[in-house]
């Protein structure tokens, strides 16, 4: 039996999956936690990784892996290797100031041409930015830029500071892949290169940056306890990299509702989008990935269990007690600012209260709908941009609350598939993979768990509208 292993290093915790190259199936997996916070040491994903590979059965048996990662994540390295400092997450809006200040200096038309974004806060080109602008010795000390994927796939090879890497500091052996370059903000994913004047313009200076390799390519081998005849794939960013898992394809609309909402589906074209709602991302296969991404989605429901002292089941016998749009109680869920609309300094609002309306049930409807109506305008927005939507492919934690599915066919009014629980991010990397070793890509079948009819129910989004409307003005 060959063996292939994919990695998803994400916000919260790293997941290794050890799949069978021939049939796919799932031979054992490992994970381990990560630190809180929207700054994070990476030393702390590479020990994660480690605890994670040695929970999984370690590498000995395996014949090839992939790291699929958190996206945007600003890994800033000095000429030893050394991290310069604390790497700022997607989710730390502090350079949202530096996000206007890049899209004044270019303008939203040309930056969107040139990367497929319109800049906020996440994108690591903002953060470079808020680098220079607040903290100039450090940025002075950037010798290269990473992401957190490039970061471990760089380690596992063997390479990182002198006196823990095999290889020491090589920056010039920093890989990633077109998926995770494209949320950088200074890579055109139509041309497939660089943009050197937008990076000098966010940190000051230039610097090495990843090469960008195929999507069957090899990294190169796995090296950080000694050589090895592993092969390490080019790895991805972490929605790139689901989608692959999930075997996306034309008509998909996958709507992921983990820590962040993303909706996101795989196009021929690329997508330029001047308004910003979408990332006109590149995939991991070739092709492109339009997304929009919002900030709030499954804490958005943690939130619920807490105000109504319950647990996820009971959330969802309450919410599912309520009729579609809670009897007029709507929540706009920016709980942790948002990212699209490009609202950083929001907080949440709950409207539409009355002596009857005010239950339990609406409230927790209220949340349930909440979440989902923000994802909902993205997937409006996509469509608009000429994708066919079909289906709604439903992942996340958050997407097996039986309450979230019933209301997504209401919200969304398409039919929703909600695959059989997995770690897709991880999946994906196996794909990568699988696809380095044998140079062809796994046809894998994915199992779904429940398939939903559409139950359209205008009111819900009619109602979300109204309240933003009143909140904001558009």
């Amino acid at each position: 039996m060959t063996l292939v292993a994919g990695v998803d290093s994400s916000t919260q915790s790293c997941k290794v999956v050890i799949r069978d190259l021939d049939t796919g199936d799932v031979v054992r997996s490992g994970r381990a936690t990560h630190p809180d916070g929207t700054e994070v040491h990476p030393d702390h994903w590479w020990t994660a990784l480690l605890s994670a590979i040695d929970d999984a059965g370690g590498l000995d048996d395996v014949a090839a892996i992939s790291v699929g990662g958190q996206q945007h994540g600003m890994v800033a390295l000095d000429a030893e290797g050394q991290v310069v400092r604390e790497a700022l997450l997607w989710n730390d809006t502090r350079s949202a100031q530096a996000a206007s200040d890049l899209i004044a200096e270019f303008g939203a038309q040309d930056l969107v041409a040139r990367t497929g974004l319109v800049p906020v806060a996440s994108f690591t080109s903002t953060k470079l930015r808020w680098l220079r602008d607040a903290e100039p010795d450090n940025a002075a000390r950037v010798a290269a830029v990473a992401l957190p994927h490039d970061w471990l796939t760089w380690r596992l090879m063997g390479y990182g500071p002198a006196a823990s890497s095999p290889l020491g500091p090589v920056l010039d052996a920093l890989t990633t892949d077109r998926s995770d370059a494209s949320g950088t903000g200074y890579w055109n994913p139509a041309t497939g290169e660089y943009e050197r004047e937008l990076l000098v313009a966010a940190l000051g200076h230039d610097v090495i940056v990843p090469q960008v390799i195929a999507p069957d390519a090899r990294a190169g081998t796995v090296g950080y306890a000694g050589p090895t005849q592993i092969v390490v794939g080019p790895g991805a960013g972490d929605n790139a990299g689901a989608g692959l898992g999930l075997g996306a394809g034309e008509g998909d609309v996958v709507v992921s509702l983990g820590t962040s909402g993303t909706v996101f589906a795989v196009t021929a074209e690329p997508v330029r989008d001047a308004s910003g709602t979408i990332a006109g991302f590149a995939d991991a296969a070739g092709q492109f990935l339009p997304l929009v991404a919002t900030l709030n989605a499954a804490r958005v429901l943690d939130s619920a269990t807490r105000l109504l002292d319950v647990d996820f089941d009971g959330l969802a016998e309450l919410a599912l007690s309520a009729q579609p749009g809670a009897s007029g109680v709507t929540l706009v869920p920016y709980f942790e600012g948002e990212r699209t609309p490009n609202r950083p300094d929001a907080t949440a609002s709950l409207l539409g209260l009355t002596l009857s309306s005010t239950t339990r049930a609406n409230i927790a409807r209220a949340h349930v709908e909440g979440m989902l109506c923000g994802l909902a305008d993205g997937v409006d927005a996509v469509r608009a941009h000429g994708l066919d939507a079909k289906r709604i492919v439903l992942v996340g934690g958050a997407a097996f609350n039986p309450a979230v599915g019933r209301a997504a066919a209401q919200v969304f009014g398409l039919p929703i598939d909600i695959p059989q629980p997995g770690e897709y991010v991880a999946m994906g990397a196996t794909v990568q993979a699988a696809w380095s070793l044998t140079g062809q890509r796994p046809q894998w079948q994915v199992a779904m768990q429940t398939h939903i009819d559409p139950d359209p129910q205008p009111l819900v989004r009619e109602q979300y509208q109204r309240a933003t409307q009143q909140l904001y003005g558009h």
